[in-house]
Order: structure tokens, then sequence, then C-alpha cells
């Protein structure tokens, strides 16, 4: 049996990397979304075990701080720890099942040093549109808007580090991207037994 492909997805917040990945994966069989455990608040409509395992700092640091580390990666972003779970990806690799890593820059880089991941990076056609983007999903406060925008412009100094670039100008177009660069990497890892 083939190992599965280990994927790696990041984009500055606001990008709509989300929109796409839920589409993508209602489309794609035998794709599984690693979900990442973080010590932020549940935005509305999110759900525990979903979207994110949501745990106090306490459980966050206990994981990470386990020998070996629990996480494959994990950072700290706007304030909040965010990690990814080492069993749960290497388990689904072992037995076949490709896994998608919906992770920010800083860990993409971990993942890189213990791993060959399949790279892709999604990024807005801009800076004044992520910002009408981001503003526009009336979650943030003024401050932690401006500071996701300065975040995401050191993010997308990142992007030439990664495989794959998506810019999200039309969703359609960046939904069949994304799903082309999966369906080109199972055909180009996959060996006949």
């Amino acid at each position: 049996m083939n190992e599965g492909i280990l994927l790696v997805l990041s984009a500055p917040s606001g990008c709509g990397k989300t929109t796409i990945l839920r589409q993508v994966m209602a489309e794609l069989p035998s794709l599984a979304f690693s979900v990442s455990h973080t010590t932020r608040q549940p935005r509305p409509g999110e759900v525990n075990g979903r979207d994110y395992h949501f745990v106090s700092v306490e459980q966050f640091k206990a994981i990470r701080d386990s020998t070996p580390s629990g996480f494959l990666e994990w950072a700290e972003v706007h304030g909040n720890f965010y990690g990814t779970a080492r069993q749960e990806v290497e388990s689904r690799l072992a037995a076949g099942i490709d896994v998608i890593l919906d992770i920010d820059v800083q860990g993409a880089e971990q993942v890189r040093r213990n791993a060959a991941p399949v790279t892709v990076f999604i990024a807005p056609p801009s800076l004044a549109e992520l910002e009408r983007r981001l503003r526009g999903r009336g979650t943030e406060s003024e401050e932690s808007l401006l500071r996701r925008l300065a975040n995401a412009e050191k993010e997308m100094q990142a992007a030439d580090s990664y495989t794959y670039l998506i810019v999200n100008d039309h969703l359609e177009q960046a939904i069949l991207a994304l799903k082309s660069v999966i369906i080109a990497e199972r055909c180009r890892q996959r060996q006949i037994l």
C-alpha cells in the first residue's frame, strides 16, 4: 500500500482558504482534513472537533510538551496557540489516506523540517481586497483587523517557498486549481504495486 500524501495549505486570514478547502473536500474522495488544536475561542458556527479542537492553554501546553511532542507543528498566532496532532496525521498517512493541513506559514516551515509535504499557498488578489474581505466578515475588532493585515503582508512574503501558489481572485477558479494540484500530486506520487 502506498503512503498517503501530506498536503499543507496556508493563506493569510480572509483569503477564502476555508471556503475553498470545504468545497474541494466535498468533491474529492480519500482526502482527510487534519483538525488542529487551538486555544482561541470558537467563532459563530464553528464546532468543536470539526473546525478545531478547542482547548485551554494548559491543555495545549501539556500536549506540546509531551515526549515525543504530541504536535507535528505548533505556533502562536494572533495571541493564540495552534497545533497539528502528530499521531492523527501519521496514522492516516500510514493507512494510505491523503491528509491536508490547514496551517500558517510558521507551521508549514516546521512540517517541512520533519516531512516532505506538498505545499500550497493561497493569496488574495491584493492587500486592499484582503482588507475589504476581512472588514466584510465583521468578526474582528479594528485592532485585531490591523494585526491580521500586518501579519498577512509578512505571510505573503513566504509564498515563494511553497510548491504551488493559487491567487483567489475568482472562487471557482481557485477551487479548480486546488483540486487540480491534488489530483496531479496523486498521479505523480502513486506507485503501481
